[in-house]
């Protein structure tokens, strides 16, 4: 769709800036430390410069956490123990600010906004109509079962990843100075092990993982639904990022993409959670791979598939906590690193300036 909110972020992204960079890392060499001392925080305030296009770079709060939230059908084979109505019901508690994302949020001083892309179940019967924080951008309710069909189609992966862009603009537009991905769906770390399986070229065991925590039985299951669903992305030779998400993705996967995208195209700094962003992560750099210097990897989660992204895409994650609950909690909680990562480059004193003798 010429036009779309997606296409023309696409279309707006500029490389970052290596002059803004590389005038951080000699900042750095000047700061009254040894120069490397303070290892990935150095690394992350020059990205930061590259981001923003100037040295220092600006403080990267207020952020915004985007939790994007959708059904799957593929629940259907018993893949994940809890009910689909689960998800409807977390959308509810984000809303009302009890879940793990909003205590740490709120730690962090980030706003949480949920977004309704293809959540199954009305969340009019749950008491939502109205609710603040809530955006009711649903695309379809829910996809269609990945172990047996296409997930969804082609235009609603297209009409998913505006969503994305334009929740990421309207963000960016209200003042958010960094980005944070969440999702939110029952089954999606099946549709999620599926895309990274496709877009790696890993095999579905190698990629696929526990989840909210399954037994050996149900692993199995789910490992054989992954197999059989990329088998039919490459039996159909189907490389493009909005064929492999019609086939196998979930609406907030492809609305994640789509939010990635844009978040690149109005230089902020995109801080991506752990295995559903990982795989919205693939499509979005498989379509726009300029997008990736914009990227900064939250965390790394304990899903197997996560590692295989950081793997694939050569980033490193700025936290490991063993983390695998999704929402955007591992990536919230790099938000202080990052933060601390500019206020390096902006308040530390120079070498000069503190009047302290440095090496030559």
């Amino acid at each position: 769709m010429t036009g779309s909110p997606y296409d023309a972020a696409r279309a707006a992204i500029t490389p970052v800036d290596e002059a803004s960079a590389q005038s951080a890392r000699e900042r750095h060499a000047r700061l009254t430390k040894p120069l490397g001392s303070l290892g990935r925080v150095e690394a992350l305030g020059v990205q930061l410069a590259a981001i923003a296009g100037t040295d220092p770079p600006p403080i990267p709060i207020p952020a915004a956490v985007a939790v994007f939230a959708g059904d799957h059908g593929v629940v259907a084979e018993g893949v994940t123990p809890w009910p689909q109505e689960v998800t409807a019901q977390m959308v509810a508690n984000f809303v009302a600010g009890g879940a793990a994302i909003n205590v740490l949020a709120r730690q962090a001083g980030a706003t949480v906004t949920v977004v309704d892309v293809g959540v199954a179940t009305d969340l009019d019967a749950l008491g939502l109509a109205g609710a603040p924080g809530l955006l009711r951008r649903r695309v379809r309710a829910g996809t269609a079962n990945l172990a047996v069909s296409a997930a969804m189609t082609s235009d609603e992966v297209v009409a998913a990843r505006d969503v994305g862009a334009e929740v990421a603009t309207e963000l960016v537009t209200g003042g958010a100075r960094a980005l944070v991905t969440g999702d939110m769906g029952i089954g999606n770390t099946t549709a999620a092990a599926a895309v990274i399986a496709a877009f790696t070229g890993r095999r579905p065991a190698a990629v696929t993982g526990r989840g909210t925590g399954i037994d050996d039985e149900r692993l199995r299951r789910k490992i054989a639904v992954v197999d059989a669903a990329v088998a039919r992305v490459q039996s159909a030779s189907r490389a493009d990022a909005v064929s492999v998400l019609a086939e196998v993705g979930g609406l907030e996967i492809a609305a994640l993409a789509g939010f990635i995208v844009a978040g690149a195209s109005l230089r902020v700094p995109i801080v991506v959670d752990g295995v559903i962003a990982g795989a919205a992560l693939l499509a979005a750099i498989a379509d726009c791979e300029d997008a990736l210097p914009y990227v900064v990897a939250g965390h790394r989660s304990t899903e197997p598939g996560a590692s295989a992204v950081l793997e694939h895409l050569g980033l490193e994650p700025v936290v490991d906590l063993g983390l695998r609950l999704g929402e955007g909690s591992g990536a919230c909680l790099a938000l202080g690193v990052l933060e601390a990562s500019a206020r390096i480059l902006k308040e530390m004193s120079t070498f000069d300036a503190a009047g302290i003798s440095h090496k030559d």
